[in-house]
């Protein structure tokens, strides 16, 4: 039970050096992946040395094989590795030469990060921002106010990644571009209130495209969006991970939370309680990684996987649902 619920934990850790229980969890078969912020790096060299360590103790686990491994390489400001892409999703938005530039720069992206022994990027962001400055727009994140635009670009970045064999994710359904600049998950909740039509036409609408590039993984936001949800946020919400970008959308890839350790999930319990909620939802992979430097994020994906566990023990979680994440998960695995 334990492999099978830690197949959905993604773990972090603080400093340069992974904690010894990160690394027993590894070689017990306990874990998806590991996410790597700025922190855990200090060179190319320093960070494969630590990859190499992690896909050792995979391989030697009962399950025998490799993990996730994955940073956010969104280019411009948003970069975890030096390098590419060095052009922001704005930048590329705004030039003649957008379709090329994003492709180039998805390959950049997976050339890093192979040099790293990663396969996992957390990008492209795929919010259609609404006003200049406002959150999404602010590290120039997004390629445009046009979700034509949105999709064509982050298609191309999608589709020149992949074929260099570094999976994908778009980010962060069903969109965050309406966020005003302090609506910021990461530290409160956060409400979208926008029109159910406004929702599918503009911030869904990139998707459609993500999906027909073959995107590998999609993250789901933790804002609240009432036209599809009056209760709960959307990574909390099989209304949304279910309904929306599996049923209306046709997503058959794998479904990846934002940081578990967020401000927006505060009302709804603890970390471990919302794992279980997120997993419940839909989402095959939990992220549990706080919003900073913290030393307790191993701690909490321990925590994360021991409750996915109890709830697939006890029936809360079925283990049909279980079964069939864990098959995406290693599918994608096998073929980030």
């Amino acid at each position: 039970m334990d492999q099978l619920a830690g197949q959905r934990v993604i773990y972090a850790y603080a400093g340069l050096q992974p904690p010894s229980s990160l690394l027993t969890a590894i070689r017990r078969g306990e874990a998806g992946g590991v996410i790597f912020f700025s922190w855990n790096i200090s060179s190319v060299a320093q960070i494969r040395g630590v990859i190499d360590q992690f896909q050792r103790a995979s391989l030697a686990s009962p399950l025998h094989d490799r993990l996730l491994m994955m940073t956010d390489q969104e280019g411009g400001e948003v970069r975890r590795l030096p390098g590419a892409p060095t052009r922001s999703e704005k930048q590329i938005g705004e030039s003649r030469d957008g379709a090329a530039l994003a492709g180039s720069a998805g390959r950049g992206a997976a050339r890093e990060l192979r040099s790293a022994g990663m396969n996992v990027n957390l990008a492209p962001v795929l919010d259609v921002y609404r006003h200049a400055g406002n959150f999404i727009d602010e590290f120039q994140r997004s390629y445009s106010n046009n979700p034509a635009t949105v999709g064509r670009l982050g298609g191309a970045f999608i589709g020149a990644q992949q074929a260099d064999g570094v999976a994908a994710t778009a980010k962060h359904f069903p969109g965050l571009g309406a966020a005003a600049r302090s609506q910021d998950t990461d530290a409160r909740p956060v409400t979208l209130d926008v029109p159910l039509a406004q929702l599918r036409d503009v911030d869904e609408a990139p998707y459609r495209t993500a999906i027909a590039a073959g995107v590998k993984l999609v993250m789901i936001s933790w804002a609240r969006y009432p036209a599809l949800d009056r209760t709960y946020p959307a990574g909390l919400s099989s209304a949304v991970v279910q309904g929306e970008l599996r049923g209306r959308l046709g997503f058959q890839g794998v479904t990846i939370t934002d940081a578990i350790g967020a401000g927006a999930l505060a009302p709804f319990g603890t970390p471990s309680q919302t794992g279980v909620m997120a997993a419940h939802a839909g989402a095959d992979l939990v992220l549990c990684a706080g919003t900073g430097q913290s030393g307790s994020s191993t701690l909490q994906g321990l925590s994360v996987m021991r409750a996915l566990a109890a709830a697939i023990g006890d029936g809360g979680l079925p283990r049909s649902s279980a079964l069939a994440s864990a098959t995406r998960i290693l599918a994608l695995k096998a073929h980030p």
